[in-house]
């Protein structure tokens, strides 16, 4: 294996090229600010269902590993270069797990996304916590933090072949969340992440490359920007991008509309967001964003074994009213949003805020993109209860397969179904 000497200095040529963002100087806060308390998320690593996750999968050692690098830092610019090279391997290695190369680590199935979002909150812990032996000022560690976040979500490893006959699909996924009510759950959009990143789909137009990234279910992050800092550079060079979640029971839905409006269901941290979704230029922001996927086409494709619903239900406030009512065929004129198809969750804001990005871009009638809820990823029958369930069972795992299977096939359908000039 390359020494970490070695990959620190290939990873000095590229910051120095630009491929980092730019240090915060060490005049921005005051210098030596204290190690922060774990979040919330982090504080519950220590449980019994992700240790037990973390052992069966081999991820198990990869916060010491990187409290072990990071022992190696003797300056903000050093820890910079470990940060992301530590954060680009683990995506790396969940992906690689994922799709079958190198060892399993363990006897869980491959395509669990589960171990990368428990590893991650033991290497943010870590980096949280850690007390280095020089100045680090509050913004110097909130960035640190932020890199880890992004190149450990794949956000920092978009790569398209030049060669413009092949087709551009990006395809965007969640964490696992509402662990507070079962800390076992996975997230079946995640794994479909792990398992397309890199992959080929054959089309009747020549071959299309999926590249993936992950975010977390925290109001915090997509208020400071992240759903639009991580899609913007490729969005005007994709010929077609949908985000994913987990939605409803036994079914796919393409969501139709996207409503500008957070419900405030609790996020990964407990915390709760009711009001209008934040974003930049709010005076131009629209109450509602639709789909430009080609919904019908995937549709009629009977992808299988799970229906595939074209979703455009929606909840309002019709113009001059003041409670809320039900769409089924969506929106009003002049309605105020308060539920998109995919709700008032970080489903739907994903899907709003990928959506108005792309209509504030110019590429409304030329980029398809939206929204595809996935069907809820459950446990057999005699494994279902938290308390007293085991972290896998044979019915989870066929489930999850067959899902990250359908997602393909509706992906191979759209890009079908898409015919986008190239330069």
């Amino acid at each position: 294996m390359t020494s970490l000497r070695v990959r620190l200095a290939l990873l000095g040529l590229a910051l120095l090229a630009g491929g980092l963002a730019a240090p915060v100087p060490a005049s921005a806060a005051s210098a030596g600010a204290t190690a922060l308390p774990p979040t919330p998320e982090e504080q519950s690593l220590d449980g019994a269902v992700p240790q037990e996750i973390l052992r069966r999968s081999g991820f198990d050692t990869v916060a010491t590993e990187f409290a072990d690098s990071l022992d190696h830092a003797d300056s903000y610019e050093r820890a910079r270069l470990i940060v992301a090279l530590e954060g680009t391997g683990l995506w790396r290695k969940a992906v690689d797990r994922a799709q079958g190369r190198g060892p399993s680590g363990g006897d869980l199935s491959r395509d669990d996304d589960r171990p990368l979002y428990w590893a991650r909150l033991g290497m943010t812990r870590e980096l949280r916590t850690w007390e280095p032996g020089f100045p680090l000022t509050a913004d110097q560690r909130r960035t640190v933090l932020n890199e880890l976040e992004e190149t450990s979500r794949g956000q920092n490893g978009v790569h398209y072949p030049q060669d413009r006959s092949v087709k551009r699909i990006l395809v965007t996924g969640f964490d696992p969340f509402e662990l507070f009510l079962d800390a076992r759950k996975s997230n079946p959009s995640g794994a479909a992440a792990l398992a397309l990143d890199g992959t080929v789909i054959r089309t009747a137009d020549g071959p299309a490359r999926i590249e993936t990234v992950m975010f977390p279910v925290r109001w915090e992050d997509f208020t400071d920007g992240a759903v639009e800092r991580a899609l913007r550079p490729h969005l005007p060079n994709i010929d077609l991008f949908t985000t994913l979640s987990q939605g409803r029971p036994g079914r796919f839905d393409l969501e139709r509309t996207n409503g500008a409006w957070r419900g405030g269901y609790v996020d990964n941290l407990i915390v709760s967001r009711t009001g209008t979704i934040p974003v930049a230029e709010p005076g131009t922001q629209p109450q509602w964003t639709t789909t430009t996927l080609p919904s019908a086409a995937v549709v009629a494709a009977g992808t299988e074994p799970l229906p595939v619903y074209d979703n455009t239900e929606v909840s309002e406030i019709p113009a001059g009213g003041t409670r809320a009512v039900v769409r089924p065929e969506g929106p009003t004129p002049g309605s105020t949003a308060r539920k998109g198809g995919g709700g008032d969750y970080l489903s739907n804001e994903i899907a709003y805020r990928a959506t108005l990005l792309r209509d504030r871009l110019g590429l409304h009638d030329t980029l398809p993109g939206g929204h595809l809820h996935t069907p809820v990823l459950k446990f057999g029958p005699e494994n279902s209860h938290p308390e007293t369930g085991t972290v896998t069972d044979p019915t989870f795992v066929e489930n999850r397969a067959g899902i990250i299977a359908q997602t393909r096939a509706i992906l191979a359908a759209a890009i079908n179904a898409t015919q986008r000039p190239r330069d």
